[in-house]
């Protein structure tokens, strides 16, 4: 009967539990919360207290003193950290439903393709502590496919690569079903570290992951470009211990991606190879859809579409697919209810 009546005060709520950002979206009122999934923690004697969530947490990484560490308490797609995530999915929540904490909603979360049953308990687990009332599972490669707008119900083939910060999700979907899916863990993380690498190796300099970041959103490509872009980029010299600003052009950093965006070409023939013929026609067809944070990469639609001498396209607000496709399975959580078992 409590559930009930908690039922009717609250709104059920779709999260794209992200590595690197996790975005909330409410039946009726689509996305409200975009935010990193970082969560700033001071440690005391017996427990630790929450500081910060979101972008108040990510704003503090690698600057805190001794006693506050930033988390991202997920990983590759999946909860490294238990009660972090916990904490972090109960904030989301309470955000969204003004700090009430006897709001119980339903929620559909978003996961990546090929988790185990003890990774997907995990994280029915967690929301479960955190507040939710009922909580179902929507695989990454389908909420994507279903963000991207793509006729997942009809009797054809759709193929969807996710880049997220992660994972990558490639999937063939038909009859509102995945036919062949495929999960890696490469992705935006680590894009950031294959640059934070080269940098270190090519000039004995020294910089973090959001520096990384920063310089593969604006210089990064996946091809050559007509007109090669440079930056600055300041860090520590690992030789002489001091600080040091260079110059980082739009080459260097398609050197150091060169390896993790080869290894998601081989990920993407392996799946092209394993589809059934008659949806790989249509594939031919249609082409392929491009949708994650890794999408925005420069000329990596132009990259993938060389490899495989298929059309290759990116989806419509790509950072927002797997959320609004996730919002979107709301409408049908009874569906859900029925395969997520």
């Amino acid at each position: 009967m409590l559930n009930k009546l908690l039922g009717l005060f609250s709104s059920d709520l779709a999260i794209d539990l992200g590595t690197a950002n996790t975005l909330v979206s409410v039946k009726g009122k689509g996305i409200v919360i975009n935010e990193p999934s970082v969560v700033a923690i001071k440690e005391g004697h017996h427990k630790q207290k929450v500081l910060a969530v979101g972008k108040e947490a990510k704003e503090m990484i690698g600057k805190t003193p001794k006693d506050i560490v930033a988390i991202r308490p997920m990983k590759n797609g999946v909860i490294a950290d238990f009660s972090v995530t916990e904490e972090m999915i109960r904030y989301f929540i309470q955000k969204v439903h003004n700090r009430k904490s006897l709001i119980r909603p339903r929620i559909v979360i978003c996961v990546p393709y090929g988790l185990t049953q003890v990774e997907r308990k995990a994280v029915k687990e967690s929301a479960m502590s955190a507040g939710a009332r009922e909580v179902y599972l929507i695989e990454e490669p389908m909420a994507a496919a279903i963000g991207a707008g793509l006729p997942i119900k009809d009797p054809q083939g759709s193929m969807v690569i996710d880049i997220g910060g992660g994972t990558t999700e490639i999937g063939v979907i038909s009859l509102g079903g995945l036919v062949v899916s495929k999960s890696v863990r490469i992705a935006g993380d680590k894009f950031d570290k294959s640059i934070v690498d080269y940098i270190n190796k090519k000039y004995n300099l020294v910089i973090g992951e959001r520096t990384a970041e920063e310089v593969k959103i604006e210089i990064g490509s996946a091809v050559k470009l007509e007109k090669e872009l440079k930056m600055l980029v300041k860090g520590k010299n690992r030789i002489s211990g001091l600080l040091e600003t260079i110059t980082v052009t739009s080459e260097d950093v398609r050197e150091a991606l060169k390896e993790p965006i080869r290894e998601l070409g081989e990920a993407l023939k392996e799946v092209l190879e394993e589809t059934p013929a008659d949806l790989a026609g249509d594939i031919v067809e249609n082409g392929i859809v491009l949708t994650g944070g890794g999408a925005l990469l420069r000329g990596l639609d132009k990259y993938f579409s060389d490899l495989v001498s298929l059309p290759v396209y990116i989806a419509e607000e790509p950072l927002l697919a797997v959320a609004k496709g996730t919002g979107m399975a709301l409408s049908q959580i009874d569906l859900l209810s029925s395969i997520d078992e």
